[in-house]
């Protein structure tokens, strides 16, 4: 396993400063996680970066590739209701393929499950990452800012059916299936066995969904093949269905969503290029709008240079659990892929791994050997 590049002490306590002063408990987590829950919440697609240790009889699990699920886990352990924890370990990755870059990493972050105002905590966070990665002596960082929620709001702008919106969201996190349906692909061919499986799940939320799948396969005493999960093929199942039942978006609707996607600017030139695409059900979107003006001047007031802002639509169709803003620090030295600092909002975490009571949630995350100017990872 190759290990990144020590930094100076002094270094890494600039870096650190900032975490240390977010009013955070100090927290570690373990460093083995459960696999199939990582895979559920992340995405099937995360699996080639994870390390997977397997036992005689027991669970698969895998070495934590961040800290964010393990610190929510810890948290619902706890039983309290609000929480903000700080945490500082290693990390682990498979490097993608041809690559040389570190595949154990320090981490320094803050995780907040806190149900105060969302977006002064939005722009608390975001302005804690960037101080961090700027304490690393960088003078090339910009910050990078996309929101899951933005684009849900404008697709209920347009006005479509319920299912065919509700599709269109589950989209942004699968850009070749985004593709699909801008380019308005036939529906796929679902067999007659398959469709009825399906409309007997498409009404079910999808945990439910994986539930019944698994109990089906149960009785049936057959076990998934190629390693798929309940999870992923019961969303399979109903995402068929539901192409099938709901339509395609009209040529005019695509248009705007691909212009949608393509805006990429400073902040408020980018929010208004948003707002003059709003549909005719523009009530949502011009609301999270002002929201984002709201949680930009937060940024700014807390030091984060509003030059080296920039807000892209189409960012962040990669991440997996957050549902909200999200954001990365990146350094030109670096690029695109090698980000500084990152973290965002992910609110339906929490339920999702059985929180019985709603809570805001939100954190960030710095690489010190990337902040640091005399590094490279």
């Amino acid at each position: 396993m190759r290990l990144e590049r020590s930094i100076p002490a002094e270094a890494l306590d600039a870096i650190r400063a900032p975490f240390l002063s977010a009013g955070a408990a100090p927290v570690d987590a373990p460093v083995l996680q459960p696999l199939g829950l990582l895979l559920d919440l992340a995405g099937e697609a995360m699996r080639s970066r994870l390390f997977v240790v397997s036992g005689d009889g027991g669970d698969e699990a895998c070495l934590r590739p961040d800290f964010t699920v393990a610190v929510a886990r810890q948290h619902l352990a706890s039983g309290v209701g609000a929480g903000r924890y700080l945490y500082e370990g290693k990390a682990f990755r498979v490097a993608p393929r041809g690559s040389d870059r570190a595949e154990e990493f320090l981490q320094i972050g803050v995780e907040a499950f806190e149900a105060a105002d969302p977006v002064a905590a939005d722009a608390e966070i975001a302005a804690l990452a960037w101080a961090g990665a700027a304490a690393g002596g960088r003078d090339d960082l910009t910050l990078l800012l996309g929101d899951v929620g933005l684009f849900a709001a404008f697709v209920d702008s347009l006005d479509l059916t319920p299912p065919l919106g509700a599709r269109l969201k589950r989209t942004f996190s699968r850009p070749r299936q985004l593709k699909a349906e801008l380019e308005g692909e036939a529906a796929p061919v679902v067999s007659s066995e398959r469709s009825r499986i399906a409309a007997l799940l498409a009404g079910l939320p999808e945990a439910d969904a994986a539930a019944v799948l698994q109990e089906l396969w149960s009785l049936a005493g057959i076990e998934p093949v190629g390693g798929r999960r309940p999870a992923e093929i019961a969303h399979r199942l109903v995402e068929k269905a539901e192409v099938v039942k709901a339509g395609r978006l009209s040529e005019a609707q695509a248009d705007k969503v691909r212009a949608f996607l393509a805006v990429s600017d400073a902040p408020d030139a980018a929010l208004d290029a948003i707002a003059a695409l709003a549909g005719p059900n523009r009530g949502p979107l011009d609301a999270a709008i002002e929201g984002w003006r709201k949680r930009l001047a937060g940024m700014v007031a807390r030091g984060v240079p509003a030059e080296r802002i920039q807000l892209n639509a189409a960012f962040g169709r990669a991440f997996g659990y957050y549902d909200g803003y999200l954001f990365e620090v990146r350094s030109a030295a670096l690029g695109e892929e090698r980000p500084v600092a990152a973290g965002g909002r992910y609110d339906g975490l929490p339920a999702r791994l059985g929180a019985e009571t709603k809570t805001g949630a939100v954190g960030c995350m710095v690489r010190p050997a990337r902040a640091y100017a005399g590094g490279g990872e």
